[in-house]
């Protein structure tokens, strides 16, 4: 079967610079250093290009691992049922090795959000635990920010139609292209300089954030009343960070967020999602949840309840947090007025919060505290990190000092 050709929609100029800022900016590769690439078989164009950028910078060697959405779907249709207890540990622990060796991680993001929707819940749950456990050893070389990393996106067909259905699909694929391209940065004339001034406008914010050094931050807006806790020696980052490895890299790209991380036991509270959240191809939508001593106590959603109980069952870490990020209701991707569907781009449209496992790299020393350490200060630990918007421009923020006293950090959405 030959799958159809949408990359005649796309702006080659345009793609060609995000693989470039993907290489030189998102991952700042090293000469000699190897790369992990994972990727969406749609997304071979940029695969290739990206490949060719990372061997120009000097790259060791570039190994790529694609998904298909078929072969995924064949699972849930013919698959036996302990299947779905499995995962391939042994590409996961071939991934780990190669981070331990040096290794860059890359991945491009862009397979179908909802691409499991009609899938057993009860399945997907299964798959996606199975799935958290065997990923964790490489994971934590990733949470743990030991190594320089990078996730961007491609228009794939699937993902486009999703965004923008009411169009035909070289269409939607075309606008789902220029708004990776303008979120991205990559539609200036010089993308790489762009970087550098928005990379230095988050320091800006970060550098106010850990000036203050507030105990907790309080969330305020239409089905929401939050305070969340801020670990002990919590340190907020935003934009270009350097990893263990001394590679200075942006993770993500795009991002308009600064964050830092909870403490696991001080987080008390209700609070609603404003986007929805589409999780490993379920859409999950008004979430409510209620917070006491830092755990999730009660749950719900109009959409999806069934596939978010059972990720705050994966263990016990699911139903605490282990990020807080803030963002402005005004940034490019929330102006856009695109709903993704794709974590990566939404939760930069939104003030969001993470469950799960939380990153070293947001205290003060990270790289030197142990496991035990962080968990002391108040960091999270779990197979799973998972965001969820909950910011817009009717929610306020106020930072709490360790007096009490209040400082006003956002009014409506936006930096006061």
């Amino acid at each position: 079967m030959t799958l159809p050709d949408f990359s005649t929609s796309i702006d080659p100029v345009k793609l060609d610079k995000l693989a470039e800022v993907a290489i030189k900016v998102g991952l700042q590769l090293q000469q000699g250093q190897d790369l992990v690439l994972t990727a969406p078989l749609a997304a071979v164009p940029l695969v290739r290009l990206i490949t060719a950028h990372a061997y120009r910078a000097g790259a060791g060697i570039v190994t790529t691992f694609y998904s298909d959405e078929e072969t995924t779907l064949a699972r849930y249709r013919h698959g036996h049922d302990d299947s779905f207890d499995r995962a391939s540990n042994w590409l996961y622990d071939g991934m780990a090795k190669a981070y331990e060796n040096g290794a860059a991680r890359l991945a491009i993001a862009g397979d179908n959000p909802m691409l499991l929707a009609e899938q057993d819940p009860i399945k997907v749950g299964r798959a996606n635990k199975a799935n958290s456990i065997a990923y964790k050893p490489a994971l934590e070389h990733i949470s743990n920010f030991d190594i320089n990393w990078n996730i961007c996106s491609y228009p794939n067909p699937s993902w486009a139609k999703l965004v923008f259905p009411d169009l035909p699909i070289e269409e939607a694929v075309r606008k789902l292209a220029d708004a990776i391209f303008a979120a991205s940065r990559v539609d200036r004339d010089d993308p790489i300089a762009a970087w550098a001034e928005h990379n230095a406008e988050l320091r800006k914010r970060s550098t106010w954030l850990n000036g203050e050094r507030f105990s907790a931050l309080h969330f305020t807006g239409p089905g929401t009343d939050l305070t969340v806790g801020l670990a002990d020696g919590h340190e907020w980052h935003g934009g270009a960070s350097t990893a263990k490895n001394g590679v200075t890299c942006n993770p993500n790209i795009p991002t308009e967020e600064v964050f830092t991380t909870p403490h696991a036991l001080k987080v008390e509270g209700h609070v609603s999602s404003t986007k929805p959240l589409s999780h490993q191809g379920t859409l999950i939508d008004d979430i409510q949840v209620r917070f006491e001593g830092g755990r999730i106590v009660e749950a719900k959603a109009s959409k999806g309840e069934a596939v978010l109980n059972k990720v705050l069952d994966t263990d016990e870490g699911a139903r605490r947090l282990g990020e807080v990020a803030l963002v402005p209701h005004s940034s490019p991707i929330s102006a856009s007025g695109v709903l993704f569907y794709n974590t990566l781009f939404d939760e930069n449209a939104s003030c969001h919060i993470a469950l799960g496992q939380c990153y070293s790299k947001c205290f003060l020393d990270g790289a030197s505290l142990s496991q035990e350490q962080i968990k002391a200060q108040g960091g999270n630990s779990s197979l799973i990190h998972i965001d969820w918007m909950i910011g817009s421009d009717k929610v306020d923020i106020d930072g709490i000092r360790a007096d009490g006293s209040k400082v006003p950090v956002m009014r409506k959405g936006e930096w006061a």
